[in-house]
């Protein structure tokens, strides 16, 4: 008997024992949790924190509440479209409606029938011309201006535990907009960031930026954006060259070549070469004639600063007529070799030459001033010994094709310095 109380007791005790280990584990377990959901959750002051939720949730709110009217209005027009026999905008409208809001079908109350001329007819105008509004900018700038909108340019789609972009000053973004427009002028770039959100698009149509991108080009003749009406404007209907690529010409010819030694037959050569021209937005240029492949030759003119030493290099200016024809102007030169008193390449000359280049800028099919038609074309030999120049000027033959511009992306993939 008492060895069975024993036992009783002493099972009594590891029962209590496992008890207690069993609370410990849930203080534990309760314990770790609360301090998981404390570094989950950001370090700032939590009025802070249920304000931006509850601003969240609000605009969530107001955009479903927009969309399901926009899906409402749409799946009445479809219904309407189907009663007169239109099946297929019917369809159209259907896959419209239920692109906004999946169940629409089962939140549209049908006791009273569409009227017409009322809601439905007013959206579906807006719609349609929702690709075709007249001013986007002033569009935008109306919606982000509206009471229950963020003071911010942009808003971030979910909560994030990291800083958000929108938290930069204006300043600070249109510093980083000037990187990625940079030295080179890369519009093209600044148009796809625009793309991103509404207050990218607004910064992105920044007049200083525009303005500095004009002056860039043309220099202080350009104070005034007469006739256009804004410096983007100006700057993408104005005749210039472009810089994100180069102009391209290829030529080609037959020669006839040596006769035989038996006299039995006479060799004919197709010989084929191709000119480049690369222009910089600071008023250089670079010239190329050679017989390599674009493949080669493209990669190696990427900057100014290139080894190949059949380049010639120079300046060139733009030109507008009477008659509203965009003349450019090349003089190029062979670059001076430095100097090496242990070897020289060639011995020095008597003599300097430079070639003398206009040539027409005009735009043919999709893309705008891509063409660059031969005007003249001469060599000037100044002798250092009398100062005397002699000009010889070339016949512009079949020989001088139109040059075409050809967009590289490699020349701006990377921003050396800002606009």
């Amino acid at each position: 008997m008492a060895e069975s109380n024993r036992i009783y007791e002493g099972g009594t005790e590891e029962g209590e024992d496992e008890n207690t280990d069993d609370s410990h584990l849930k203080l534990e377990l309760s314990a770790f949790r609360a301090q998981w959901m404390s570094e989950l959750l950001p370090s700032t002051d939590s009025r802070g924190l249920k304000r931006d939720l509850s601003r969240a949730a609000d605009l969530r709110r107001r955009q479903e509440l927009v969309r399901e009217q926009k899906a409402r209005e749409l799946f009445l027009r479809a219904v309407e479209e189907e009663q007169n026999g239109s099946v297929y905008e019917a369809i159209k409208y259907y896959r419209r409606a239920m692109q906004l809001v999946p169940d629409i079908e089962f939140k549209i109350n049908y006791t009273h029938s569409p009227d017409p001329g009322e809601g439905v007819g007013s959206y579906l105008e807006e719609s349609e011309s929702d690709c075709e509004i007249d001013d986007l900018l002033v569009y935008f700038q109306q919606q982000l201006s509206l009471p229950g909108s963020s003071p911010r340019i942009c808003e971030p789609e979910m909560e994030l535990s990291q800083v958000h972009i929108s938290v930069l000053p204006r300043e600070v973004l249109m510093y980083i907009f000037r990187w990625v427009v940079s030295s080179d002028l890369d519009l093209r770039a600044l148009e796809q960031l625009s793309l991103v959100c509404r207050g990218f698009y607004l910064c992105a149509r920044d007049p200083e930026i525009w303005r500095l991108a004009c002056l860039r080009v043309w220099g202080r003749s350009c104070t005034k954006m007469l006739p256009f009406s804004s410096w983007r404007e100006m700057f993408l209907e104005k005749p210039r060259v472009r810089f994100d690529g180069l102009y391209i010409s290829k030529t080609a010819y037959i020669r006839q070549g040596e006769e035989s030694l038996d006299g039995f037959y006479r060799a004919w050569h197709q010989v084929e070469y191709y000119r480049y021209l690369r222009f910089f937005p600071d008023g250089q240029v670079m010239m190329l004639t050679t017989p390599d492949d674009p493949l080669v030759v493209v990669p190696r003119l990427r900057s100014s600063n290139t080894r190949m030493d059949s380049v010639l290099f120079g300046h060139y200016r733009l030109s507008q007529d009477t008659d509203n024809q965009t003349k450019v102007f090349v003089v190029v030169t062979k670059r001076k070799e430095e100097k090496n008193r242990f070897c020289r390449r060639n011995p020095a000359t008597d003599a300097d030459h430079s070639f003398h280049v206009g040539l027409q800028l005009s735009s043919g099919g999709r893309q705008s001033f891509n063409k660059l038609v031969w005007l003249h074309h001469s060599c000037h030999i100044t002798y250092r010994s009398t100062g005397e120049t002699v000009v010889t000027a070339f016949d512009m033959d079949k020989m001088y094709t139109p040059l075409f511009f050809a967009r590289v992306k490699s020349y701006t993939a990377f921003s050396e310095r800002p606009l």
